[in-house]
């Protein structure tokens, strides 16, 4: 107790012995951890296509990080109050920081990425092993022996990454309970919400950082230093391509150790906000009283905890927010984890894009709606009833609304053999796809391999030997600059671009000829890539961006009154408890299970698996888009329907407790709700005077 009091006392450290201070550098920790999250997010399409292993083991490791994050929650939610929280949440920042360095090891363990291709960009194009040849001898076969199977996969390398998101899972584990129980204990009730709203404000600013982070990430090779990229065969659009996912998880691993260092200078207890200016005596008493407090929770450190579980579990309204939580949070992750490889795959965007377009759209309004509702409940001192029914209302029209995303979608990438004939007729998908046709069956082609070409009628192809092509010309190098810069590849062969082609002698394109599958008016050629989709798919994708937007700031402006309902129904020695045990049944019925059987239905909905060299399949290439999107959109809008029943009970039950504020009365008011009836027996659990009597619970909202 001895250094507790020298802590408070010196004045060497008095600037940290501030609320303001510690809320500076919670919001600096909210913003690191939740930079690492939505990072991890955006480069999951990168992660399956590095590892080659499907959308269920992504979910799985996604879901990892609720895994650690749950193994600690409760322990860490009831015994760091009793511990030294600020120092605690300081060891979980450092946590985080070696599981995001432990993510990126496996690119410095395992050998160069290989994406799948027939085209050997440094061998000799002249053999045209990779074309249409009749009389071939035999059919091309994977060259690698299948007993090699196992370590073409990488020796289960993505291990290394799910065990570092368990690890960062478990690092994050005291920061939001410890977090915000200490922000309660020492801050004015009043300037909670705001408070709370400049938290959720610095959660935005870490998804803005992270996802910038990932669209810079993702155009870049991932093997950039080891390989020339000038032979790539490949571009930032196609679904081979990695971007080089390592690097943002060096740059978490830094920001996450930095941000654990003003924690560790931060005291055990501060004073009361708006009472450490009241004189000496006053700020003396208050600090004395939670020494007293201490003494006693370390004797008993857990007589308290059975009651107050117990006193949770009877808590009406706080059993129904969990339900409610659990079903809204299982909708929220399902599409946010897979927003990314929704829109790749709608609207034909690479990684980068779609990730830029994310932040750019959906992020900004979501903070300007944390932080104006944050004002307002402070400002006009709404009541915690008032916050509850129009966080219902506003939610409930916002859910409503995300119905119009029904109404936008595109076709599917139109792929000879897979999506549709090879006279360009979109086909139902529940017939038999029939890759080999009577212009390719002389060629002896693979009928697996992914390395597809968009030829001059706009239809692609799953390979140039699939397309009938007899003839290459050009080669593999600046690929991507020129995919970058050509927009139009099915008109690549007019005298205009051959012209360009020739005054930009470093931007050559590997253009194939002869192509007898291809049946148009020009000279029957391709070029490597798919086909691009058309300019209305690109007006599809504002409409959907636009949507986004008001959906964002309408969600970000009922989360925090629902959050202080959260807070409200509680009493004030559960709230650190009731936070954590909150956390953790969203987790374990929320944040592990949805990723998983979500990226499980996802799984059925691909068209075609890559193929590793011994043959095995391996990530998926393309999807069934119409079926992606009725799971993307109908499972989650069920999710979020249902939750709406428990929050409508919610509503009802408030109206037979009284919260803080609402009490017109000049006695001080209890920091928690009571029941304007007679108490059940189930409710009368056990405390002690001195929680009775503490200064914290002689506040309002």
């Amino acid at each position: 107790m001895g250094e507790t009091e020298k802590s408070v006392t010196t004045p060497g450290v008095r600037c940290f012995s501030k609320i303001k201070m510690f809320l500076l550098a919670l919001t600096w920790a909210y913003v690191s951890k939740s930079l690492s999250g939505i990072y991890m997010n955006t480069m999951l399409t990168q992660i399956e296509r590095q590892f080659d292993i499907p959308t269920s083991i992504v979910g799985f490791i996604n879901g990892s990080f609720e895994i650690g994050n749950l193994l600690l929650i409760i322990l860490v939610s009831y015994f760091g109050t009793k511990l030294h929280r600020p120092i605690m949440i300081g060891v979980g920042c450092v946590v985080m920081g070696l599981g995001c360095f432990l993510m990126s090891l496996p690119h410095f363990l395992m050998g160069r990425y290989e994406y799948e291709t027939t085209i050997s960009p440094t061998s000799n194009l002249s053999s045209n092993s990779f074309l249409c040849m009749e009389n071939r001898s035999h059919t091309l076969k994977p060259t690698q022996d299948p007993a090699e199977c196992v370590k073409e996969m990488k020796s289960l390398m993505w291990i290394y990454v799910l065990v570092g998101n368990i690890i960062r899972g478990i690092g994050e584990t005291p920061i939001m309970p410890l977090g915000i129980s200490y922000i309660e204990d020492f801050a004015k009730s009043e300037n909670s919400p705001l408070y709370i709203g400049i938290l959720e404000t610095g959660k935005m600013i870490g998804p803005i950082s992270g996802l910038l982070l990932g669209s810079f990430c993702a155009r870049i090779y991932v093997d950039i230093g080891s390989v020339n990229t000038d032979d790539l065969t490949i571009t930032p659009t196609d679904t081979r391509w990695v971007g080089a996912w390592w690097i943002g998880f060096l740059v978490c691993a830094g920001v996450n150790i930095l941000t654990s260092i003003p924690f560790f200078f931060f005291p055990k207890i501060l004073p009361k906000e708006g009472l450490q200016d009241n004189g000496g005596g006053t700020e003396n008493s208050i600090e004395e009283n939670h020494r007293e407090k201490a003494k006693e929770e370390n004797q008993g450190i857990t007589k308290d905890f059975l009651p107050f579980m117990k006193s949770l579990s009877c808590n009406p309204i706080y059993m129904l927010l969990i339900l409610t939580s659990v079903l809204q949070i299982n909708a929220f992750i399902s599409m946010f984890t897979f927003l990314p490889k929704y829109l790749e795959q709608q609207y034909g965007k690479s990684t980068a894009e779609v990730v830029l377009l994310i932040g750019t759209y959906n992020l900004p309004p979501i903070c300007i709606g944390y932080l104006l509702i944050g004002f307002i409940m402070k400002k006009f001192k709404i009541t915690v009833k008032k916050a509850a029914y129009m966080a219902f209302c506003l939610s409930l029209f916002e859910y409503l609304l995300s119905f119009f995303h029904f109404m936008i979608n595109c076709d599917n990438f139109p792929v000879a053999g897979l999506t549709a004939s090879y006279e360009g007729i979109q086909h139902p998908l529940h017939v038999e796809n029939k890759v080999l046709a009577d212009c390719n069956t002389r060629c002896g082609c693979l009928t697996h391999t992914w390395d597809p070409v968009c030829g001059d009628n706009g239809l692609s192809y799953m390979s140039a030997c699939l397309a009938g092509c007899e003839k290459s010309v050009g080669t593999g190098t600046h690929m991507v600059t020129m995919h970058m810069k050509t927009r139009r590849p099915p008109q690549l062969l007019t005298l205009r671009s051959m012209q360009f082609v020739l005054l930009r002698q470093d931007v050559i394109e590997l253009v194939f000829q002869n192509c007898s599958c291809i049946r148009s008016s020009g000279n029957s050629s391709s070029v490597l890539g798919l086909c691009k989709k058309g300019p209305e798919c690109a007006n599809k994708l504002q409409y959907f961006l636009i949507m986004s937007v008001i959906g964002s700031f309408i969600y970000s402006i009922t989360a925090i009154p629902g959050y202080m309902v959260l807070l409200r129904c509680i009493k004030s020695e559960e709230k650190s408890l009731g936070i954590g045990l909150h956390a953790f049944c969203t987790r374990v019925f929320a944040g592990i299970p949805a990723p998983i059987y979500f990226g499980a239905l996802v799984d059925r909905t691909c068209l075609h698996w890559g193929t590793l060299k011994c043959g095995e399949p391996g990530a998926c290439r393309m999807y069934d888009i119409n079926n992606f999107r009725r799971i993307y959109l109908v499972l989650p809008a069920a999710l979020r329907g249902s939750s709406y029943l428990p929050a409508f009970f919610i509503i009802i039950l408030m109206r037979k407790f009284q919260f803080p504020g609402e009490i017109n009365s000049s006695e001080p008011e209890p920091a928690e709700m009571k029941l304007t009836m007679n108490k059940s027996e189930c409710t009368d659990v056990h405390r002690s005077p001195k929680v009775e009597n503490d200064g914290e619970l002689n506040t309002k909202l």
